[in-house]
């Protein structure tokens, strides 16, 4: 028989091995979109090091912001960050910083995507960049679609069979785009001509979350026949079907840039940001952007690339589409309330 002592003296010596084993975990917890990542390259880093990776979804820009103020940036080791969001996120102090000195393989990473909006050198290593256009169906849509203005005022055949993406830039930044505006712009008279479209389109619209790029995908079914949708996306989905088709409108829409970045109250700083590096070895990042199918920034890895891949006009579009497109700046704090007041009253319900 144990006495009271010994079993107290055993009962510390058990929660002090729990602790120690959690202070030591050798999981990253990696806030990202879905079907962002190769599994493979996954499990290839937790042979290599020990270290897996588990990941937590959001299925817009605006809900990861949200969650991140939910929890003050904490509970995630990495997270996936648009561009424009980057220098917010590190003024709160959520962000570590990240070089050289800790991520060695940026050297190969492209200066235009590492500099290609404010605070994202400091702050975020580029992981991916694309454009938002129309994807449609050409068996079920009845004419080639080549504007915004497709899928802002569409046919009457086409009602309940239009999705949108409920996140305020983008889907306020197409409106404005359809409109011979800047998506940057702050103009109160821009804004509210953006409202009355979109309100005027709400009626035929299905839904405003990001549809499933999924084999279930609404678009596969025939639920959705016209949406809009990151580029690389519609390559997910043509591998199910090839009436599967992508448009970027002539008016231009979003050059985006993805970064991946370190949470400053991650207890793994350095097991994430060895990670990263993993990701920006050429052949792995080559690898990445085969399986998402979305451009990479990784210089040395582009040169890897299979000429089929980097001549995609879908992956890497050219002309005067790209030329009218854009990235997002910094908008006054009364414009980004301006538009998120806009698409609140347009996702109500949905």
């Amino acid at each position: 028989m144990f006495s009271g002592k010994t079993i107290c003296v055993i009962l510390v010596l058990l929660a002090t091995t729990v602790i120690a084993q959690a202070s030591e975990s050798k999981e990253l917890v990696f806030l990202n979109w879905a079907n962002y990542m190769d599994p493979d390259i996954l499990v290839e880093f937790e042979e290599r090091t020990g270290i897996s990776v588990k990941q937590r979804y959001f299925d817009s820009d605006t809900t990861r912001d949200e969650l991140l103020l939910e929890t003050e940036g904490k509970g995630f080791d990495l997270a996936l960050v648009n561009g424009s969001s980057i220098r917010i996120l590190a003024k709160r102090g959520w962000l570590e910083p990240l070089d050289e000195s800790s991520i060695p393989n940026l050297k190969h990473v492209n200066p235009r995507w590492r500099n290609a909006f404010e605070q994202a050198e400091n702050f975020g290593v580029p992981y991916s960049w694309g454009t938002i256009g129309i994807v449609y169906r050409k068996d079920l849509v009845p004419f080639t679609v080549s504007s915004w203005m497709d899928l802002l005022h569409p046919t009457e055949e086409l009602h309940g069979k239009i999705s949108m993406i409920g996140d305020n830039k983008d889907i306020v930044g197409v409106a404005l785009k359809a409109l011979g505006y800047s998506l940057n712009s702050a103009d109160e008279k821009a804004l509210q001509e953006a409202e009355a479209l979109l309100q005027a389109q709400a009626p035929a619209v299905k839904t405003y979350r990001y549809i499933s790029i999924g084999a279930d995908s609404a678009l596969l079914t025939g639920q959705i026949v016209m949406s809009m949708m990151y580029n690389g996306d519609m390559r997910m989905l043509q591998q199910h079907s090839d009436n599967i088709a992508f448009v970027l409108p002539k008016e231009g829409g979003n050059i985006w840039t993805d970064y991946l970045s370190v949470l400053s109250a991650s207890p793994r700083k350095a097991d994430a940001k060895r990670f990263i590096n993993f990701l920006n070895e050429p052949e792995i990042a080559a690898r990445l952007a085969q399986f998402t199918h979305y451009a990479t920034p990784n210089l040395s890895a582009e040169a890897l690339l299979p000429a089929e891949f980097r001549n995609d006009p879908v992956i890497y579009p050219t002309g005067e589409a790209l030329e009218n497109s854009e990235a997002y700046d910094r908008l006054p704090p009364r414009a980004q309330k301006r538009q998120a007041a806009i698409v609140s009253r347009l996702v109500q319900g949905d």
